[in-house]
């Protein structure tokens, strides 16, 4: 690895193109500590705590949902406060219109113009939801005490701060397409990832601060951590280590993992020469609708979560039916209950389903096979392929959906039966860790691809090595 990673910087263009990307993450980070004026931080970072961390009805998780993608910047209100959410929430809004809505669809396959005239739409959709998610957040916050008097009752601060949120927002766009344009990697997905990478510090420190570490010698000297009894024993820690490292194992599992389906390309005879008669693979992902299926149900199951909370605290004090039902459901439906996570992974699966059904279209791709003389073998082309397709995708998306739930739920088990702040148990899972895994993945195939193009060695194994092809199939083959 620190051969590959020594070869990095011996490539010019790829040297430049990493420390482009590295530059432009360096000014999201810096940008993230530039506040809105007249906001309280003090405040608004107790409030934050006191407030909102521990709260389990659907407000605080909700905010908590809302920094993975912002990278903890909501909770300190600064320019960058609303993070990368909007655009991606732009785009998810016209992938699903263009599969219901046949003009759109038209339009999108069009080509690179069909596309270029989306993401100007898009880009219009963004700022609209700035100016309406920062509005609110503006709003919530000068109710709850934490911009100083003599600026909240200025209509010049709300433009000034309403502005200042939207151009940040629209900024961070702007630095993703440019890590796209000119550096390596998804830019988007990188400034998200950057984002959920800066909260491992501060999980980190509350494991040591908290744990039998912090009476080893170099770290109190180092910390100055106050002695008092931990809450963690090594064993627990050595536990929570080792389902670190074995939850990324799976993720890493399940997002590269494939179920190949056979293909055969039909033989083709011109005068005396024969082609075609090649035999390849269809890739089927297991995990197809990637972190989107979590995305999707923690976004819906806010609703009863933050609904049924408020109902429950609007009774307190009352008594009857009324009172009865609205507490029910308020515990009922609180994070970490059993109704609540089953009713969460029931939404996991169906959006699963949901996600696959719009990104998957069997019918097309026996077409494609058809017309590019393809076929499976023992299948006919046609309705009889896509019906194995289907099925296939149908059985697959199953597992990748259980995998999903597992991952999910985990978090919200940890925190609740062994009391582990939620700093640290997102990264045991959720939906920040499947992202992580994701991305950090698709930087290193890049990065690998770049360097075994110039034909040096990858961080999977050797083009200079003369050893042949790094990664072989089970009979050989590549």
């Amino acid at each position: 690895m620190l051969q590959a990673l020594i070869n990095i910087f011996r490539v010019p263009e790829l040297r430049s193109k990493v420390l482009f990307t590295l530059a432009m993450l360096a000014v999201y980070r810096i940008g993230f500590w530039i506040p809105v004026p007249g906001v309280d931080q003090n405040s608004l970072q107790e409030f934050f705590k006191t407030n909102v961390t521990g709260d389990a009805t659907g407000v605080g998780r909700m905010f908590q949902f809302v920094q993975v993608f912002s990278g903890g910047s909501f909770s300190h209100s600064t320019i960058f406060g609303l993070g990368i959410m909007p655009y991606i929430s732009a785009g998810i809004i016209f992938q699903l219109i263009a599969t219901a809505y046949e003009p759109l669809k038209k339009i999108q396959q069009e080509g690179p113009s069909g596309r270029q005239k989306i993401m100007e739409w898009t880009r219009y959709l963004t700022l609209a939801l700035c100016v309406i998610q920062g509005v609110g957040w503006l709003t919530y916050i000068s109710q709850s005490g934490l911009v100083y008097p003599n600026w909240a009752a200025n209509p010049l601060w709300w433009v000034m701060a309403l502005t200042s949120m939207t151009a940040g927002c629209i900024f961070l766009m702007w630095l993703g397409e440019q890590i796209d344009k000119y550096g390596i990697g998804n830019g988007v997905s990188l400034i998200i990832a950057a984002g959920i990478l800066a909260h491992m510090p501060q999980a980190a420190f509350w494991v040591i601060q908290n744990s039998p570490i912090r009476e080893l010698g170099f770290v109190a000297s180092t910390f100055g951590f106050e002695r008092a009894e931990a809450s963690i024993t090594w064993m627990g820690v050595l536990a929570l280590i080792a389902a670190f490292f074995m939850v990324i194992a799976g993720c890493v599992l399940i997002t590269v993992a494939q179920r190949r389906i056979p293909v055969q390309q039909a033989k083709h005879t011109r005068g005396r020469k024969v082609f075609g008669g090649q035999r390849s693979y269809l890739p089927l992902r297991i995990n197809h609708g990637g972190v989107m299926p979590i995305i999707f149900a923690s976004s819906l199951m806010m609703i009863p979560s933050v609904a049924f909370g408020y109902l429950k605290s609007s009774t307190q004090g009352t008594t009857g039916w009324v009172h009865g039902i609205s507490t029910f459901l308020g515990d009922s439906f609180a994070i970490g209950e059993y109704p609540y996570e089953l009713s969460y992974i029931i939404m996991i699966f169906f959006f699963s389903y949901f996600w696959t059904t719009v990104q998957f279209n069997p019918e097309e791709m026996s077409k494609q096979l058809r017309d590019h003389g393809s076929f499976i073998p023992g299948l006919r082309p046609g309705p009889r392929t896509a019906e194995y397709l289907e099925t296939v995708m149908e059985r697959i998306t199953f597992v990748g959906a259980a995998f999903l739930s597992v991952i999910a739920v985990v978090p919200t088990v940890v925190n609740k039966s062994l009391n582990i702040d939620w700093s640290v148990t997102q990264f045991l899972g959720g939906t920040g860790l499947l992202i992580v895994v994701s991305v950090g993945l698709d930087l290193i195939q890049r990065v690998e691809a770049n360097l075994l193009m110039r034909n040096y060695a990858g961080f999977l194994g050797g083009a200079d090595d003369g050893k042949g092809p790094r990664i072989r199939g089970p009979r050989g083959g590549l």
